[in-house]
This record gives structure tokens, sequence and C-alpha cells, in this order.
């Protein structure tokens, strides 16, 4: 892999992956706004299958199994099990990783500044990285915002999905942007 510059690019599907990080069962309670952010995760797995975006699920160690909601995309993705906060320490994601030859990495989930950030931070030297501030969060809404602010400070993309989705379409004439419409409106 290359160093890329501090210049974050526009997301491509041929390029990009979306990580999905720690929703899970035992922690989710604990989560402020937890209902917006199944509900939002939920919005990125389906356009993630609508536009053909590889997925990796990862789920921390002890916490549970993923929400069966989460779950249910789980046909179109890997699931990687850690102990690490950053995903980048745990071996079998780097290989997951580095075997797709991508060069953004598209992130949400749970906590926001801890294993997002961890993550986020851990893949800026060899990825373009977009956190979706509207698809991550903490167990209170002050460590999310440190949590965002710290990864926008070291050059990460704080992006939405209404973002995302739209970058990834590049059309509104596209047989994928009539699918994905009603996952906007």
């Amino acid at each position: 892999m290359t160093k890329l510059t501090k210049t974050q690019k526009m997301l491509n599907v041929k390029s990009s992956i979306l990580l999905i990080v720690d929703i899970q069962e035992k922690l989710m309670p604990a989560i402020s706004e937890q209902e917006k952010i199944i509900s939002n995760i939920t919005k990125l797995i389906t356009f993630a299958e609508i536009v053909h975006l590889p997925v990796i699920y990862t789920e921390q160690h002890k916490l549970g199994p993923i929400l069966p909601e989460i779950k249910a995309g789980l046909s179109h993705g890997e699931l990687i099990c850690k102990k690490e906060f950053n995903c980048f320490l745990n071996d079998s994601f780097r290989r997951q990783i580095d075997s797709s030859h991508i060069s953004s990495l598209i992130i949400a989930g749970v906590e926001t500044h801890i294993c997002i950030s961890q993550t986020a931070l851990g893949a800026i030297e060899n990825y373009h990285v977009h956190v979706v501030s509207d698809a991550v969060s903490s167990r209170t809404q002050e460590n999310h915002e440190i949590g965002l602010a710290r990864m926008y400070q070291s050059g990460i993309v704080i992006t939405s999905i209404e973002m995302v989705m739209f970058e990834l379409l590049r059309t509104s004439d596209s047989e994928e942007f009539k699918r994905a419409l009603p996952l906007i409106k």
C-alpha cells in the first residue's frame, strides 16, 4: 500500500468498503440515540446491497451477538470477531482489508470515541477514511462529539448517510438510484 496524501477523495463503489463496528446486543441499550443509529446503519446495509458495496461487520468479544436486524445483512458481508478496539490490530480484519484492494473505508457503528476513532486513526495513513456521523454513537453525546472532533482534526472525513449515498450513486439516472430512493425519503 502507498501512503495517501491528506486530500480525501470522493467515494467510489469499486474502491470502497463499508465497515459496521460492534452493533451488539449487550452494548446497544447503553448507546445514545440507539434507535436512530440502528435505523441508519440498517439503511446503510440495505444501500450497500443495492450498489454492491462490500461490507465487513465486527463483533467485540464478550458483548454478545450482533443485533438481529443488523445480522440480517450478514449474507452480504463478512463477520470478524475481535478483542481489539482498533480493528487494524486484529489479524483477520487486516487480512480481509488488505485482500480487498480498496482505497476508501466508510465506517459506521459504536463507540465513536473508542473503536470507531481508533480504527479510523489506524487507517488514515493507508486509506481514505469516511466516518458516517449519523451512523456512529457512544454511550454519551459528549464522548460522541469528542470522538468526531478528534477524527476530524486528524484529517478523517466526517460525513452523513445521505452524503455517502449520493456520492456513491453519482447520478439520479440509474436503477440503483431508483431502488435507493425509499431509503433517502
